[in-house]
């Protein structure tokens, strides 16, 4: 990551508004958002596939959820925040994975410049792929500020992506049972 060009858009972003650079409340603000983007941003230098290695042998294969999944990310569009919650169940294939690897790979593509829609099947396409699970299911609920602060200006609205892989693509039964327990508190 390239802080410095962080810093210099920064100040050309204030001084665009008509900001003044050197004001005692701005003099800093360069330095504090580059370190911001280079936490909010570490899942480009992240990769989902090495949380997804440590695995466990099952003898059966039933459903395994995770859900009220927190996460934060930013609008491609809009460099806004949008934040929500993820719940991810798939159907082992003899293996599991460990419960915060799961949402360790969330937090790897959210923490991108992203589309909720390509979040969604990131996440579940990573797991598809590293633990060859016979079907996965991910839906993320999300409040984009784009929405929010600007443009149409609804907040509260709420925008629900829905991903199936394998098994889960044509199985009505699978995914109502998922919708289910999703509901359960």
């Amino acid at each position: 990551m390239d802080k410095e060009k962080i810093r210099e858009g920064v100040k050309l972003i204030l001084e665009g508004i008509g900001e003044d650079i050197h004001r005692e409340g701005l003099i800093e603000t360069p330095d504090r958002i580059a370190s911001m983007y280079e936490e909010l941003a570490a899942g480009y230098t992240d990769d989902a596939s090495k949380h997804l290695q440590k695995r466990f042998h099952v003898d059966d294969n039933d459903m395994v959820m995770e859900k009220d999944i927190q996460f934060y990310s930013f609008c491609e569009h809009h460099m806004l925040p949008f934040f929500g919650k993820a719940a991810v169940a798939y159907i082992p294939d003899g293996e599991i994975v460990g419960l915060s690897k799961i949402a360790r790979t969330i937090e790897v593509y959210a923490k991108r410049f992203q589309l909720q829609e390509r979040l969604t099947a990131q996440v579940a396409d990573a797991i598809m792929d590293e633990l060859a699970p016979q079907g996965v299911i991910v839906l993320i609920e999300a409040e984009h500020m784009c929405m929010t602060m600007r443009g149409i200006k609804k907040p509260g609205t709420k925008t629900v992506t829905v991903v199936t892989r394998g098994i889960f693509n044509d199985n009505e039964k699978l995914q109502n049972s998922f919708y289910r327990m999703l509901e359960r508190r």
